[in-house]
């Protein structure tokens, strides 16, 4: 059925592979000549005193904290959608209205708690901040 696209979409493919093949090897002479010429500007008692890992500790990001709490408030919300879905549909018989109050109960409740949990990151992340600054 789809025949007539196939043979140039593989020689499309085969033709970008080996495009980025050798785009891979002109970039790498590239980077070892630019290299080069710094290191022939440059020598090591330049960097004397100036590599301090304590900038590294200012910049710490808290990424894992937000997605820890990302996760479990998403987890929290599919479960609250889980128990209002079976709280609320043994009262209903239409099959119509059961599928969208479940879709209703777990979109907003997983948006809810994820949403709570991003600000709960935010304000552990504004108190250790200001736990590290004093």
């Amino acid at each position: 059925m789809m025949d007539f696209i196939m043979v140039p979409l593989i020689i499309g493919i085969c033709v970008a592979g080996v495009y980025g093949l050798f785009e891979l090897f002109v970039r790498r002479k590239e980077r070892l000549t630019i290299i080069e010429k710094i290191s022939e500007k440059l020598d090591a008692s330049t960097f004397e005193g100036k590599l301090d890992f304590g900038s590294y500790w200012k910049k710490f990001s808290f990424s894992a904290l937000k997605a820890g709490c990302l996760m479990a408030g998403t987890g929290l919300g599919l479960l609250v959608g889980f128990i209002i879905n079976n709280l609320s549909l043994m009262y209903h018989n239409d099959n119509w209205y059961r599928n969208e109050l479940a879709g209703t109960a777990y979109g907003a409740s997983v948006l809810l708690f994820g949403g709570i949990s991003l600000i709960i990151a935010f304000v552990i992340e504004m108190k250790m901040a200001k736990n590290k600054k004093e």
